[in-house]
């Protein structure tokens, strides 16, 4: 199903983002949409034209632009600062006309309106702040207009009439003073310039400190190289990264990006994958391994054959994902758009409301001559003060941080729900193999016994396992390779199943297995039981060697426990999560591994289907379930468990697989993941509380209730600083996530 991104303008306030996705999910072929308030962008996913999408939009009163290549979004990112600088110009213009009038007011150097002299001065100061409505806060009565014709009402809504009627109360009052008793005889205009002034500066800040959100976007997308040197006809030249075709050899010279994904077919070198994977170290390449788009290429040439190209390379991928994943809403999310929503209209009836009570009891508390003017200026504050911007921008902001900040430590959340539900995980499950540990066994000691050296055991051992294909073999077979022995010839090769195996070398009766096997030729092992024990106890399997009827040595193979796993688990307790093992493996090998690690309980002998089973028997007890597996023969449980973690292998994207992708392939990865939740889900919270305790308190205040008490009320102008910063303040917390350091990434 095709997912278009759009460029969305026009929006003012959360309130247009249900007005903008009704108008989306209006248009036929559309399954889902997701407005972006943060961003001003939305996400379309269905069988739809642009243009029906595009026209849909418009219809409802608001701008809209397809997205669909790096131009696009430099664009948008032209046009954004652009309109930066436009709302500088528009603030100081307002400044200029504002500021000197309130202050020449303080200083009781106006002229009173009570006279001719004064009634003139006055309208020139009128005409020159209507001059200000139009140039510095038209879009704002444009906005309301439109809303107004789909039967809306928005920020603009409120602005446009706060300060609308502040001039429109001015203005007949320059020309008919005697309207009101001579104590209310006050015009607003610096009111309303001041107001714009404001609104339009804390909008400038909002969307400067907005930019900063999305520079994971731009990390990712500015590793994409322009061009690629491919090799046609036998000559090499340099193409646009679109001309580059499947199957295509491409070079690549030290220092150079990687232009596609593909396999290295000539040549080797060290390459810097840390864009995919968050490790900083270069992985070695040399022929047949993969490489990606993206990864810097450190220090030799070599030739690769083009693979995934344009939108299926890895990184496309992870673009992709982060995109959608930064446009998605959480719960929490789609609770403050539906409040948003609702907010305006509510706020309309209570300035209404704030107006008539005003007008009709300001004479219980002896200001019955400043009844209308007292009426005014409570109905327009409300008005100001309410605006819900901060509101809409609590969930999404922190949003877009919080998963460009998981990218940077290589973990890919798909959606804004697996990142809320991670911070609340209290229990975790582990797939043994190749999540706990490597996945591939490995020689990790070799005991010698009798007249044998340790090099001779292990020469023998692979010479045998040469013409053997037990899993095992391959291991023992690598050992020898990395210590570059000439292997021996064998002969009279015969395999005995689930015992070893027997062979004729260099004219001596050889063999290679377990204790049964050694028992049924007769083989004394008693001098290596000790040393059997001790393995057993680390979770390694002892082979026995025997020539001629005599032991040898043992050889212990082992899939090794990565590195960082005793850490990862060790953060997850401090964390205050269960730690849970499934594995296929025998009792003894899981018992050791879990012992080894702390793990707090553990299933062994499990059945890839029944892995499932235990997840959901976790969460009838209560636990919100966290699932770790490799994303192929796990994905029953990763999509039963509250949030599935692929454990990811470079450019093995397990994307489809699970809510989180690891691309480190490391249990720590985990650890970020909820840390990062649980860092970004209090953010929200910061963010959710500020504007709910703004808005709460401020509208009570702005109408009023602190005048029986002080005799105040709150200036216009007050509130509209108070709305703009809001806004800002909401922004600018969301970014500390910015500088958030996970204990668990590698750095």
């Amino acid at each position: 199903m095709a997912v278009k991104h759009f460029s969305i303008g026009g929006m003012s306030c959360a309130g247009c983002v249900a007005s903008v996705e009704k108008a989306l999910n209006s248009v036929e072929g559309v399954e889902s949409s997701s407005v972006n308030f943060a961003e001003h962008t939305a996400e379309v996913e269905g069988h739809v034209s642009a243009e029906a999408v595009i026209q849909s939009v418009v219809a409802a009163g608001y701008e809209a632009a397809l997205l669909q290549t790096e131009e696009d979004t430099a664009e948008k990112e032209a046009a954004e600062f652009e309109h930066y600088r436009s709302l500088l110009k528009k603030s100081l213009l307002a400044a200029l006309v504002g500021v000197p009038l309130f202050i020449l007011g303080m200083s009781a150097l106006l002229p009173d309106l009570n006279s001719t002299q004064g009634q003139v001065i006055w309208f020139f100061i009128g005409l020159a702040t209507a001059y200000v409505i139009w140039f510095s806060g038209g879009h704002f009565y444009k906005g309301a207009w439109k809303a107004f014709k789909n039967h809306n009402a928005n920020m603009d809504t409120l602005i446009a009439l706060g300060t609308g009627t502040a001039w429109l109360f001015s203005m007949v009052i320059t020309f008919n003073p005697e309207l009101v008793p001579s104590l209310a005889r006050h015009a607003y205009f610096e009111a309303a310039a001041i107001i714009i002034a404001l609104i339009n500066f804390g909008s400038a800040l909002e969307m400067r400190a907005r930019g900063k959100t999305s520079e994971a976007i731009k990390r990712l997308i500015g590793l994409q190289p322009k061009t690629a040197r491919v090799v046609r006809n036998g000559k090499e030249q340099d193409v646009a990264i679109s001309d580059v075709g499947l199957d295509e050899t491409v070079r690549v010279r030290p220092g150079e990006k990687i232009a596609v994904d593909g396999v290295i077919i000539d040549g080797h070198s060290a390459v810097d994958e840390s864009m995919l994977t968050g490790e900083p170290l270069p992985v070695e390449k040399n022929i047949g391994d993969e490489v990606v788009a993206g990864s810097i290429n450190k220090s030799g040439s070599f030739l690769f054959q083009a693979k995934r190209i344009g939108s299926e390379t890895a990184l496309a991928q992870i673009i992709a994902l982060v995109r959608k994943a930064q446009n998605s809403k959480p719960a929490i999310g789609r609770l403050a758009d539906s409040i948003s929503a609702i907010f305006v209209p509510v706020v309309l009836i209570v300035a209404v409301i704030t107006f008539m009570l005003w007008f009709n009891f300001a004479a219980s508390f002896g200001a019955a001559e400043m009844r209308l003017s007292y009426a005014l200026v409570t109905m327009m504050t409300v008005l100001i003060i309410a605006c819900p911007c901060a509101l809409g921008l609590a969930t999404p902001i922190s949003i877009m941080v919080g998963v460009g900040k998981a990218a940077e430590f290589g973990v890919l959340i798909r959606n804004g729900e697996a990142l809320q539900q991670a911070g609340k995980l209290n229990a975790v499950v582990l797939d043994k193999t190749g999540t706990i540990t490597k996945g591939q066994p490995t020689v990790t000691s070799v005991q010698s016994y009798a007249k044998w050296q340790q090099q001779e055991v292990l020469k023998l051992a692979a010479s045998i396992e040469n013409a053997s294909e037990h899993p095992l073999a391959e291991a023992i077979i690598k050992a020898a390779a990395e210590n570059e022995m000439t292997l021996f010839a064998s002969q009279a090769f015969k395999a005995i199943a689930g015992h070893g195996v027997t062979a004729e070398i260099e004219g001596q009766r050889v063999l290679l297995g377990n204790a049964a096997l050694m028992l049924s030729y007769n083989i004394d092992v008693s001098a290596a039981q000790m040393e059997v024990r001790r393995l057993a106890e680390l979770a390694q399997t002892a082979i026995y060697l025997a020539v001629d009827k005599q032991l040898a040595g043992i050889i212990s193979v082992a899939d090794p426990i990565k590195e960082d796993s005793a850490g990862a688990i060790d953060a997850l307790h401090k964390l205050g999560i269960k730690v849970i093992m499934l594995t296929g493996d025998n009792q003894h090998t899981a018992k050791a591994v879990a012992k080894q690690l702390n793990i707090d309980e553990f299933f062994a002998e499990v059945l890839p289907a029944h892995k499932e089973e235990k997840v959901a028997l976790l969460q009838s007890q209560g636990y919100v379930v966290g699932m770790v597996g490799d994303g192929i023969n796990d994905a029953p449980a990763l999509a039963r468990a509250d949030v599935g973690f692929a454990i990811g292998t470079g450019t093995d994207v397990a994307i489809e697989s699970a809510d989180v992708t690891l691309m480190r392939g490391s249990l720590n990865g985990v650890v970020d993941a909820i840390a990062i939740s649980r860092a970004t889900v209090r953010n929200i919270k910061q963010n959710l509380f500020g504007a709910f305790i703004y808005n709460s308190l401020g509208i009570p205040v702005a109408a009023g209730i602190l005048f029986p008490l002080t005799g105040l009320l709150l200036n216009p102008m007050i509130a509209g600083a108070a709305m703009a910063m809001s806004s800002v303040t909401v922004v600018s917390n969301a970014n500390r996530l910015r500088w958030f350091r996970a204990t668990g990434a590698v750095k």
